[in-house]
């Protein structure tokens, strides 16, 4: 394939309102940039006007590819389907609702030019956010940098600029349940941050509602540790030492060995039932988590499954549908009509 200088990716699901000036705002500054570049614009099942909105493009813009997933994957696993086929040797990603500023990527090419082969977006303020959704994103980030032994940046997204060498090494990583920010993390090189203040989003709403999110929490933290494991285990110790404590308090006072009456009831018989019975349930959980996601990756599926790819041909008026390597992800042949 031919490498052109930079690659944009933006996953979008539901984007209509904002697919029109992202597109303004992205092909500007790549436009200034003076470099050859493609924008790779990947939609994961929308259910709006968007994958038509996309395919329009291409018809006007040589440097738009169109991906189309066969149904809606999720945020991570279409990025990483946009990953796969974008040919830049600096890849920028970017997400579609425009919170994130695409006219700081002069100032990211500037910073990779140093040699660091990762360029990631901090946010230093966040404008327009609930105070719940602050205080929930500041106690994750916490939360995982104690909970991983590979040290993840605070109060980043996905929002970064990354070297081809990088990627390849990410595109490498086959995991099903996938925390894109983390595995860059974990995969080293010289990485670098980029304070910037986020924007509100520039319409429409948001698609990361608290369950999206406590569902990617669990994913982070079960990708990157095993240490809720290793709580499991102390939590048990505890309250098997609590309960061989109890016990021995009861043959001692049955043999008279303390002084006072032995209270015979149910109340304490159930408060001991109900502690043990429900730190079980809570280990057997955490254990059910991992096995889940074990499971899942055994079964060897595609991460994902492209179904269309519209990239302009020689022609402008030309647009052709291309097929991608079948790992990690897959993509279905068809046929396009110019």
């Amino acid at each position: 394939m031919d490498r052109s200088s930079l690659s944009v990716v933006v996953p979008c699901y539901n984007e209509q309102e904002v697919l029109a000036e992202l597109y303004r705002r992205l092909s500007a500054v790549c436009r200034e940039s003076k470099i050859s570049y493609e924008i790779v614009l990947v939609n994961d099942g929308s259910k709006d006007r968007t994958w038509p909105m996309m395919a329009e493009l291409t018809e006007s813009d040589p440097t738009i590819v169109a991906v189309n997933l066969s149904r809606n994957h999720g945020h991570q696993l279409a990025l990483t389907a946009g990953l796969s086929i974008c040919r830049g040797e600096r890849i920028l990603i970017i997400d579609a609702d425009l919170q994130d500023p695409p006219e700081l990527l002069p100032e990211m090419m500037a910073k990779m030019d140093t040699g660091a082969d990762v360029i990631y977006g901090q946010r230093r303020h966040r404008e327009g956010e609930a105070v719940t959704k602050l205080i929930t994103a500041a106690v994750f980030y916490r939360l995982i940098a104690r909970l991983t032994d590979v040290p993840i940046p605070r109060d980043t997204g996905d929002f970064r600029l990354m070297s081809r060498r990088a990627l390849d090494v990410l595109l490498a990583m086959p995991e099903r349940h996938r925390f894109i920010r983390g595995m860059v993390s974990w995969i080293g090189f010289r990485q670098e941050p980029l304070v910037y203040d986020r924007a509100t989003r520039f319409a429409g709403t948001t698609k990361y509602p608290f369950r999206k999110m406590l569902r990617f929490a669990f994913d982070a933290i079960t990708a990157f540790s095993v240490k809720p494991l290793a709580l499991a285990s102390y939590v048990g110790m505890i309250t098997g030492v609590f309960a061989l404590s109890l016990l021995g308090y009861s043959l001692g006072s049955y043999l008279g060995l303390f002084p006072g009456k032995l209270e015979r009831g149910w109340t304490s018989l159930m408060s001991v039932i109900a502690l043990l019975g429900s730190v079980q349930l809570m280990v057997l959980g955490i254990i059910g988590e991992y096995l889940g996601r074990m499971y899942e990756q055994v079964k060897g599926r595609p991460l994902f499954i492209i179904q269309d790819i519209v990239r302009a041909a020689a022609r402008k008026d030309a647009p052709r549908l291309e097929e991608v390597p079948q790992s990690p992800g897959l993509s279905t042949e068809t046929t396009a009509s110019a």
